[in-house]
């Protein structure tokens, strides 16, 4: 199973072509995709038009959607953040740091196109889903 973030989650419903996305649509075949709730929410909320929020949603929908909020997981992402910038690595985001404590504590795999994500991976236990060369 992977996880799979917001930034390709946009670029998916955008039409953007990228390995990522390429990489969602297989997946998506072999029943492989969870979502998470913060990240439904984010990729819900940027829709502009109802019919687009509603299919989004219904496609959505299928998937297993887990929790990655909680006080436990803030904790742990405010840690992860702490370890982080004593290393001199700044995320830009909160929402990032619960997505990596959950992948990191679940041993999940997560499909991004965020750089702050592979400079996590870099010093913290963070697996990802790597470009396919060739």
């Amino acid at each position: 199973m992977i996880l799979v973030d917001t930034s390709v989650w946009i670029d998916y419903f955008n039409g953007v072509r990228n390995w990522q996305t390429d990489a969602l649509d297989a997946a998506l075949t072999e029943d492989w995709v969870l979502t998470g709730d913060i990240i439904l929410a984010e990729v819900l909320q940027g829709f502009d038009r109802d019919a687009d929020f509603h299919k989004a949603r219904q496609a959505l929908d299928t998937l297993e959607c887990v929790r990655l909020g909680g006080k436990d997981m803030a904790i742990e992402a405010a840690s992860h953040y702490r370890y982080l910038r004593s290393h001199g690595v700044t995320v830009r985001k909160t929402v990032d740091m619960l997505i990596a404590a959950y992948c990191i504590r679940t041993g999940t795999t997560l499909l991004h196109n965020d750089r702050d994500f592979e400079r996590i991976a870099q010093q913290l236990p963070l697996r990802t889903v790597a470009p396919h060369t060739g």
